[in-house]
């Protein structure tokens, strides 16, 4: 496993953000994906969010991507969705027809932490802190 680092920490913080389109509508085409796709990396810059993995379905997207610690995840998120939302209807005129106000994705989102270690593994670790361990 590779951690990330800075000038004064070593870091592994992966995220998996869903995203869904307002009221569920199926607008998303690979090609408009890829255009949304296209925006968060940019964007990602600007917030040292590195994209991992990214695919989609017709009424919601799955992104993975890893963070800086000091990043500020829900301003991250909420630029991406605000500028997504102005260039994807702006330059894809067939999705205005099916979302007529001024929004494309819903207010609400799924933001979910991705350890490297499985959650009952840590929790074991961290109970028998401080406990002698037992060699064979």
């Amino acid at each position: 496993m590779k951690l990330d680092s800075n000038n004064h920490s070593v870091f592994l913080l992966n995220y998996h953000l869903i995203l869904c389109i307002k009221y569920r509508r199926k607008v998303l085409t690979d090609e408009i994906s890829e255009y949304a796709k296209g925006i968060f990396e940019r964007i990602g810059e600007n917030y040292n969010i590195t994209l991992s993995e990214w695919n989609h379905d017709h009424d919601h997207i799955h992104i993975l991507f890893k963070a800086h610690p000091n990043t500020e995840l829900s301003k991250f998120i909420n630029a991406y969705k605000s500028a997504s939302s102005r260039l994807i209807k702006k330059d894809f005129s067939a999705v205005k027809k099916k979302l007529w106000k001024e929004y494309f994705w819903s207010q609400s989102y799924c933001l979910l932490t991705m350890g490297g270690t499985p959650l009952e593994v840590l929790k074991t670790y961290i109970e028998n802190q401080g406990k002698e361990v037992k060699t064979r």
